[in-house]
This record gives structure tokens, sequence and C-alpha cells, in this order.
């Protein structure tokens, strides 16, 4: 639809609330993380809250694609409704991911600097959130998306500074593989996260 014909229909802003559902429930779950690392106290009953918040929001994007199936006008293409939904629910399922493999690779204590790595992704969740309600508002919403990409260039300094230290420090070589792998599913949360910018970015500019 011709974007000033868009302009003069009414729309359907309640998209934008579930985004900002979507986003705010990925951030607690990056919080949860950051948790688990930093108390250092058992996984599990920190994977559990994580499965919690994966099944809400879950739930959230089921939602969300009813609405849109059932929405004339929406506020902003239909494919980049669905591919924004999608990329902040791929943030979460890694979150889960990683939580999850802490609980089958029976890890009783973590390493140095997990914790930090973790705290770079539960930054990256907030700001995503942040993007998310300026989405709505129209409130500089590129300059917002490039503390994202800065947040994604230094979980990649993060993880490959920790992998060095790993096959450095660790003699085990089932511990190296078990610890590889999470490092690179918090890694690959923040890169989703740019993801989630990426979409952002191209719906500003696609609706200027």
């Amino acid at each position: 639809m011709p974007s000033f014909l868009r302009r003069l229909m009414p729309r359907d802003d309640n998209f934008f609330e579930m985004f900002i559902a979507l986003a705010d429930n990925v951030h607690s779950g990056s919080k949860v993380l950051v948790e688990m690392f930093q108390k250092d106290d058992g996984a599990e009953k920190y994977a559990e809250r994580i499965k919690d918040l994966e099944h809400t929001g879950d739930n959230l994007t089921h939602s969300l694609f009813t609405r849109l199936n059932q929405t004339f006008i929406t506020p902003f293409d239909r494919e980049d409704i669905q591919a924004l939904s999608s990329r902040i629910d791929d943030v979460l399922d890694l979150i889960d991911a990683a939580a999850s493999r802490m609980v089958t690779y029976k890890i009783t204590r973590t390493r140095p600097g997990i914790a930090q790595l973790a705290e770079v992704l539960y930054d990256a969740t907030r700001q995503v959130a942040v993007v998310v309600r300026a989405l709505g508002k129209r409130d500089a919403v590129l300059d917002k998306c490039i503390e994202i990409n800065r947040l994604e260039n230094e979980s990649d300094r993060l993880s490959r500074l920790l992998i060095g230290q790993l096959f450095d420090e660790e003699k085990d070589p089932v511990q190296i593989i078990k610890w590889k792998e999470i490092i690179e599913v918090i890694e690959a949360a923040v890169d989703k996260c740019e993801d989630v910018a990426n979409v952002i970015e191209t719906v500003t500019l696609k609706n200027a």
C-alpha cells in the first residue's frame, strides 16, 4: 500500500505494545543469565526461570502473528513485523540455549569472564528494549541502533579473548568443547540483537 494512503487510514498500533512486551521479556531472560554466572550457585534454577520466559516469549510471538493475520492496516509492512518479532524471539532462544547447556553439560563452576560476556548481552537486550520503544515514537531510532552495533563489536572482542584464554588455561579437551560452545552461543545472542537493530533500521528508513 502506498505510504500516503497508509498515513490516511486508521492503523492498529497495538503492535508496538507487543514488540515492547517481547523485548522486555528478552531483557528479563538476559538478567537471569547474568545472575546464573555471577552467583555461580547451580544452573538448574536459573535455567528453569529462563525456560519459563522462553515459553512466555513464544506465546507473545504467537499472539502477535495472530493479530497480524487479523489486521488489515498495519503500522509498517507485514514482512517487517514478522521479521522484527522473529529476531527478538531468536535472542531469547539463544539465552535459553546457553542456560540449558550449563545444565546439560553438568557445569558446576563458571569460568572467569563469562559473567562479563553475559553482561554485554544484558546491555544489548536493554538497548533493544530502548530502540523498540523509540520505534513507536519515531524518536532518534537510528542513533539508538548504533549502541547495539557497538555492543556487538564488544561481544566479538570479549568472546575471542575468552576463547583464547580457554585454550591457554584449560587442559581438559571436553571442558574446552563445552565452554567454547557456551561462549559462542552467548555471543550469537548478541549478534541477534544486532539483527533486531538492522530490521528496525530498515523499517525506519522505509517509513521515513
